[in-house]
Order: C-alpha cells, then sequence, then structure tokens
C-alpha cells in the first residue's frame, strides 16, 4: 500500500480541519447567538440579573470570533479545495498564517475568560442555561484547538517547503517537482 505524499496529506488534513472549524464556528455562533437573546431579552421574573436584561461581553467577543472564524474556514475549504491562485494576499500561506495567528488569540481569550465565568456550572445543569454555558465553553476550547492543529500544520508545511508566498492549497508542489519526481 502506497504512502500519501507528504503534500497531499497535508492538503487534505487542512481540508478537513477547515471544515471542522466551520462547523466547530457555526455552533459557537449559534450558542453564543442564543445566551445573547437570552440575556438581552430576559423576563422580569427571571431570577438572572433580578431580571434586568444585559449582555455577556465575553458572549459577544466569542459571537464575533465564531463569524470571523466561520467566514474564514469558508474562504479557506473554498480556497484549498478549488485550488484557487488568484486574490493576491488573501490566498498567500503567509496571509493564513497571520489570520490564523489572529483567531488563535481571539479564541484563545474567549475560551479563557469563559472558563474562568463559567467553568464548573454542574450546580446548575437542570437549567438550559447552564447546559447552554457548558457547551459554549466546550465549543471555544475545541475551536481553539482546531485552530492550534491548523496553525501548526500550515506552519510546518510552509517551512519545510518555504512556502511563505505561495498559494495557500498546496496542490503547487507536485506541479514544481515535475513529471516522474
Amino acid at each position: 500500500m502506497a504512502i500519501l505524499p507528504f503534500s497531499l496529506r497535508v492538503y487534505l488534513a487542512r481540508k478537513w480541519l477547515y471544515i471542522a472549524l466551520l462547523l466547530f464556528s457555526g455552533t459557537l455562533v449559534g450558542l453564543t447567538g442564543f445566551r445573547l437573546r437570552y440575556t438581552l431579552h430576559l423576563p422580569p421574573t427571571d431570577p438572572l440579573n433580578d431580571g434586568k436584561p444585559f449582555y455577556d461581553r465575553i458572549a459577544a467577543e466569542l459571537f464575533a470570533t465564531g463569524i470571523f472564524a466561520f467566514f474564514w474556514a469558508a474562504h479557506m475549504v473554498h480556497t484549498i479545495s478549488r485550488a484557487v491562485e488568484r486574490g493576491g494576499f488573501l490566498v498567500r500561506i503567509a496571509f493564513e498564517l497571520f489570520f490564523l495567528g489572529v483567531l488563535w488569540v481571539l479564541y484563545l481569550v474567549g475560551a479563557a475568560v469563559s472558563t474562568h465565568l463559567w467553568g464548573d456550572l454542574s450546580f446548575c445543569w437542570q437549567f438550559e442555561a447552564c447546559r447552554l454555558l457548558t457547551a459554549l465553553v466546550a465549543f471555544a476550547w475545541i475551536g481553539w484547538i482546531t485552530i492550534s492543529v491548523l496553525y501548526l500544520n500550515t506552519f510546518i508545511f510552509a517551512f519545510t517547503r518555504k512556502a511563505w508566498t505561495k498559494p495557500s492549497h498546496g496542490l503547487w508542489v507536485d506541479r514544481e517537482k515535475g513529471p516522474g519526481a
């Protein structure tokens, strides 16, 4: 059984990691959107915050981060799947690494702060709001882990191939080797 070449393994891993990030960030957007809707429209009889509407700043940060990650992942799935080479710096590995670094920091801050605020809500799991917050924290960390693996994978590929300014899809590697290589 033949082993896939390094460039093809990286291509497939990045494609599936971006698809996973698309799903995880979409879920995070849904969870944070639900949390924001709940806290901004509290009924006066709700015991949370004495029934006064408010919003969690970290939920808003995770909502924005999830939206950024969702659209970035959709862009990258398209770029990688369709072998897009036009688009200037938006389809280059260096920009991909830069944007993944920004997302990494945003996810880390969101996950760390939400863990600090809502880390152990086991005492109130009978309430939907507590289960939602637990899921929100989990998906924030899952997104951060996915971005960490993507960053490491892409960085190793770019470093070993000296591909900082090459297109993000990575399929150019086989073209540069030539036939029979």
